[in-house]
């Protein structure tokens, strides 16, 4: 049997998009799936009672070596903000290539906590800050200190003892360009580095607030119970600054679907499903409902989403149980007619990523193909005829090419990067200023106005020549080229239609990160986490790779 790829006109949408959730490609899984057998250590650990001070914590293999290094800083309660442009943070890090020296901390340790004022080298990889969860952090000290471990109910709510607010790389601030080190295969996934600071963070979380416990109360104190502490990860707070990424990164994107969407595809594609590989699905489906129940958010739209999930969960799990024969050919592919039948988008995108669970040998190869070297593809073939680039848009635009921008809700919103905020922001373009200062990412008008254009222009003209007059819609007629070749390189809707979610596109790309727990504050900005119930540094030679199903177990 061969199944086809789902349609990128229907997959490509805000909603479906919004409603994915993590898999076995997700970046943060695919790290710890290359560093499982890499040694890891905590090569120094400096702080004073209060927990301040600098640590170092690394991965190493052979000759390279992948090195932390932490700083902890005392702020007052006033100082400590979720924001881009603070100042001031309970920690920095900064992820070193090599065994950093003591001449190398000195020098970070003047620049790390100045985060984007500071400059690093190239010797420094990616950047990063976190705070507190004070409420959380206090607890767990608390409690530790007087020899007991913390109130589970209040962990689980929070999920975290710190979050970070931005991680940075790729020759940021003077950081390593990503050329000097795109052909080392470890590090060959996107955002692995990331990943890997932020697993490291984590571990020297834990680390922190046992040895300020301890310190507290040096007779009676214990150490937070390693259950407890897989059981949290690090949370982040992800406002629209990460929209425009995935506008940007057209190439990129399509990778990243096309693997999720080949995934689906080879395992519907199974004949007959081993009597294992269907019990771990089944399995993986069941411990995940914990997962889902202790979803915690103030949002009543994802509250909502949330509710509709369940309830869908619930009933596939009905069906497979009680009315699903999983011996017949083709099970997967049964099951994915199903659920597009019956159940909603958030449920159906949720299966899909369980459904990747007990089939390492398709997942593990697709992996190494959610790369893209984007430079290759920026060129506008400009030899091309616009006949050509007017079928391309007829033919992969078409729901794009419905839609009328001369009404009010198709053109409410524009996106502009703040002054005050240095962030990307979305606002309205009939009620608040600014709209001069659009940012090129309402793609779907002007992809609607080059089409206009084309239809007014002879077929044979070349595209070197309609550029002449043109060269304001350069942007979208790059992007109609790529799309003729990355069938999922464009979102296609209306980023701009007063109807726009966009925490959909945060959600998307955080899908991709292996974030758990999404939890809108607004429709602009939510908060995550990351690494929760993934095994400890110390548990990665030997753990259960569908750790993110069973994290409370």
């Amino acid at each position: 049997m061969n199944i086809e790829l789902r349609d990128p006109n229907t997959i490509m949408k805000l909603s479906r998009l919004g409603s994915f959730h993590q898999s076995k490609l997700s970046f943060l899984r695919s790290f710890l799936n290359e560093f499982k057998d890499w040694d890891y250590s905590r090569d120094l650990f400096d702080l004073d009672k209060y927990g301040y001070g600098v640590a170092v914590y690394s991965f190493r293999k052979k000759n390279r070596v992948y090195s932390l290094v932490c700083f902890a800083n005392k702020i007052e309660d006033q100082e400590r903000s979720d924001r881009v442009i603070a100042t001031k943070w309970d920690a920095a890090f900064t992820l070193h290539d090599g065994v950093p020296k003591k001449e190398d901390i000195e020098r970070l340790k003047n620049e790390v906590p100045k985060q984007e004022v500071g400059r690093l080298s190239y010797k420094e990889l990616t950047l990063s800050r976190a705070n507190k969860s004070i409420r959380v952090f206090d607890h767990v000290v608390q409690n530790l200190s007087e020899g007991k471990q913390p109130d589970l109910n209040l962990l689980e709510k929070v999920g975290y003892l710190y979050r970070t607010t931005a991680v940075y790389g790729s020759g940021k601030f003077g950081l390593a360009d990503r050329f000097r080190i795109k052909n080392r295969e470890e590090i060959n996934g996107p955002f692995r580095l990331e990943m890997m600071l932020v697993y490291l963070v984590r571990q020297f979380t834990f680390d922190q607030v046992n040895h300020v416990a301890k310190n507290k109360n040096p007779k009676k104190a214990v150490k937070l119970d390693l259950k407890i502490s897989r059981n949290l990860g690090i949370g982040n707070s992800t406002g629209l600054g990460m929209a425009p990424f995935i506008v940007n990164h057209p190439t990129l994107l399509n990778n990243w679907i096309l693997c999720r969407e080949k995934a689906l595809k080879n395992i519907r594609e199974i004949q007959k499903v081993r009597s294992r590989d269907m019990n771990l699905f089944k399995n993986c489906l069941r411990s995940s409902i914990k997962n889902i129940t202790s979803w915690n958010t103030e949002s009543e739209f994802q509250q909502k989403k949330i509710k509709d999930l369940l309830r869908d969960v619930n009933k596939f799990l009905q069906f497979i149980e009680n009315d699903f024969c999983f011996e017949e050919n083709y099970p997967f592919n049964r099951i994915y007619l199903w659920l597009e039948t019956e159940v909603c988008e958030e449920c159906i995108e949720y299966i899909v990523s369980i459904m990747m669970e007990p089939f390492n040998y398709i997942t593990e190869p697709l992996v190494r193909q959610m790369s893209s070297d984007e430079d290759k593809h920026f060129d506008i073939p400009t030899h091309r005829t616009v006949l050509e680039l007017r079928n391309i848009i007829s033919k992969r635009y078409s729901n794009i090419l419905s839609i009328d921008f001369k009404k009010k809700q198709n053109q409410k919103k524009f996106w502009f990067i703040s002054k005050n905020k240095e962030e990307p922001r979305i606002a309205d373009r009939f009620e608040e200023q600014g709209s001069d200062l659009e940012q090129p990412l309402a793609i779907a008008r002007d992809i609607k106005a080059l089409f206009e254009r084309l239809q007014t222009s002879k077929d044979d003209q070349k595209i070197d020549e309609f550029l002449i007059d043109n060269s304001d819609l350069r942007h979208v007629i790059r992007r109609a080229f790529i799309l003729e070749n990355f069938p999922y390189s464009e979102i296609q809707d209306n980023t701009i239609s007063e109807n726009t979610v966009p925490i959909d596109m945060l959600r998307l790309k955080l899908s991709f990160f292996g974030a758990l727990k999404f939890d809108p504050r607004s429709d602009k900005w939510l908060r995550i986490c990351m690494f929760q119930g993934a095994p400890l540094p110390d548990e990665l030679k030997d753990y259960d790779d569908h750790w993110v199903y069973k994290m409370h177990s």
